[in-house]
């Protein structure tokens, strides 16, 4: 039962992930890269619960091609509501396309660097 549920509210966050960040229509259509992969295979590694994770060999591929800068300029309210921003910027980090020390990730301002 626990298994089950576990999977449920896993599977319930990305799906509120994906329709809150595909919904962000801006994003996807201003910002360089594969927006639907980037949610794909990294969602997983930047949900609010849980600890921070090395992300996988497919997530960072994605992060390595998407324009980050851009993405966190249209990061809106309702993405932080689902989306842990200082585990974006480790993601970003750990794939070696690290945000600029000070920038800004929607309300997030990056450490670090």
């Amino acid at each position: 039962m626990a298994i089950s549920m576990t999977r449920f509210t896993f599977f319930a966050v990305l799906i509120c992930s994906f329709a809150v960040i595909l919904g962000n229509k801006m994003a996807s259509a201003q910002c360089a890269g594969d927006m639907q992969g980037l949610m794909q295979e990294c969602a997983r590694y930047v949900q609010k619960s849980g600890p921070m994770i090395q992300p996988s060999t497919g997530c960072c591929g994605v992060v390595k091609n998407v324009d980050l800068p851009c993405v966190c300029s249209h990061i809106t309210t309702e993405v932080e509501g689902v989306i842990s921003m200082e585990k974006a910027a480790f993601i970003s980090q750990a794939c070696g396309k690290p945000l600029a020390r000070g920038a800004h990730c929607g309300s997030y301002v990056v450490q670090g660097n």
